[in-house]
């Protein structure tokens, strides 16, 4: 087969002025994998194929294949997303972005050496912990604090510390289980407590908890359902009643709650969700939360609360497996920081698209809608509408609250909808958008800035002429 023969040789190959250009962006052997990678997928071809080709066609053809394996295999699989799907805290699509000062103060410490575990006034080695507790402390009101990599882990620690070998006193209410299958009974029996459920499903009394309370009870554990509602013939034990419970009978009080959010939203409607100040105040002794949730901040679990239980967990050999490295330190401290000295409510994304008003949002809509009607005239687009919509706050919070929001609505020519939804996902940055009554809807609540300009882009693109496939 003289197809097969016109293959030029590996040396000639690496004499092409675009393989040169290749080695000078990527290392030689990166390079040469990839060529011969190239060449093999080319062989291939002719064999399945038949075809006769040149010796300059086929070496065309060669680095074309190069260049797109390189461009594949060079650039990973981690990219970034255009949310336009009005869900806030998408847990598909990394949770909550990171505020500029978490941003900067991660390139900062990530770039150089830093005294992560080092006390530059003693000249001895410090703690990790020491550079978000103090910030924990002034924000919540606790006694101190501890973080460790996500949530599930600091109920883990909690439970272990506390309450090992022993029981612990819960509702059967607040048996939850979040995405991922993480289950509070699953977890309390890897951390060697014991499980004993009071009450029923729908209803249980502050009674049930000290009817249960016996010489062997080492916790009374209560577990934010944020991420359901039980309504109707319904009741539980508030906090406050625990508490009291716990300290007659000198027993400690532990709660998950779970997303966790340190500022007070219900001017903008959000009042279901209780404040860490407010758990604070009302006297839990270990209160545990997330970091990549309400906060705003890099996925961590954080606890607080009181001092004694703390440093315990501190001792437990579970936190040197559970702890966070300096990058989630820093990007949890430039948040903090951020609502101890700056404009979180202005400069943390998520409370950003969380308190951002209907007048902007409608405002955003119609600009966008303008915009995209300069773009998209080319047929594939019947109609360009904006929409009222129901945005989520999503990450298992408010999860029967919807937000009133805007958004771009885009009726496409018939079968034309699920070609190019797969067209965006396909494109770097990706946009991923909602569709609903045959339709996509770009919601505007979880765009961020500049992400306007590469929509209209990405999808100017998606909607031109059809290809093969479709």
């Amino acid at each position: 087969m003289s197809g097969l023969r016109n293959i030029p040789p590996m040396d000639e190959l690496l004499e092409a002025e675009a393989v040169q250009q290749q080695l000078q962006r990527f290392n030689r052997g990166f390079v040469i994998a990839n060529l011969k990678q190239a060449v093999a997928d080319i062989r291939q071809e002719l064999r399945v194929s038949g075809q006769e080709s040149s010796r300059e066609d086929l070496g065309l053809r060669i680095v074309t294949r190069l260049d797109r394996l390189l461009w594949q295999t060079s650039r990973g699989t981690l990219q970034k997303v255009i949310n336009a799907t009005g869900v806030v805290l998408h847990t598909n699509l990394g949770r909550a972005p990171l505020c500029k000062r978490a941003l900067a103060y991660l390139q900062d410490m990530g770039r150089d050496y830093n005294n992560l575990e080092y006390d530059l006034e003693s000249g001895e080695r410090g703690s990790r912990y020491h550079h978000v507790e103090e910030l924990l402390i002034k924000l919540t009101g606790a006694e101190a604090g501890l973080v460790v990599n996500n949530n599930a882990a600091a109920v883990l620690l909690g439970l272990n510390t506390l309450a090992q070998g022993c029981e612990v006193i819960v509702s059967r209410g607040q048996l939850i289980e979040i995405g991922g299958a993480f289950r509070i009974p699953e977890v309390m029996k890897q951390s060697g407590a014991k499980l004993v459920e009071v009450g029923t499903t729908n209803r249980t009394y502050i009674s049930d908890y000290a009817n249960a309370i016996n010489e062997n009870t080492a916790l009374l554990f209560a577990a934010h359902t944020s991420n359901y509602k039980v309504i109707g013939f319904s009741a539980e034990a508030q906090l406050d009643e625990l508490v009291d419970l716990g300290k007659a009978r000198q027993i400690p009080v532990m709660q998950d709650l779970g997303s966790g959010i340190l500022a007070d939203l219900s001017e903008w409607g959000l009042k279901e969700e209780p404040t860490v100040q407010e758990s604070v105040r009302s006297g839990a002794d270990i209160i545990t939360f997330s970091g990549d949730k309400l906060l705003g901040g890099p996925q961590a679990g954080i606890m607080v609360g009181r001092g004694s239980y703390v440093e315990r967990m501190k001792k437990n050999q579970l936190t040197r497996a559970l702890r966070v490295d300096k990058m989630s330190i820093a990007a949890l401290e430039g948040t903090l920081l951020e609502y101890l000295c700056g404009d979180p409510l202005e400069n943390i994304p998520v409370l950003k698209m969380l308190t951002t008003t209907s007048v902007d949002l409608a405002a955003r809509a119609e600009a966008l809608k303008q915009a995209l009607q300069g773009q998209l005239q080319n047929g594939e687009v019947v109609a360009i509408h904006t929409a009222s919509t129901d945005d989520r706050v999503g990450g298992g919070a408010y999860p029967t609250y919807q937000l009133p929001g805007f958004a771009v609505q885009l009726v496409f020519s018939e079968n034309r909808l699920e070609s190019v939804v797969r067209r965006l996902r396909a494109m770097e940055p990706a946009l991923v958008t909602r569709i609903k009554d045959n339709s996509m809807h770009i919601s505007v609540r979880t765009l961020n800035p500049g992400d306007e300009t590469l929509l209209i882009e990405l999808l100017a693109a998606a909607c031109g002429p059809k290809d093969a496939e479709d």
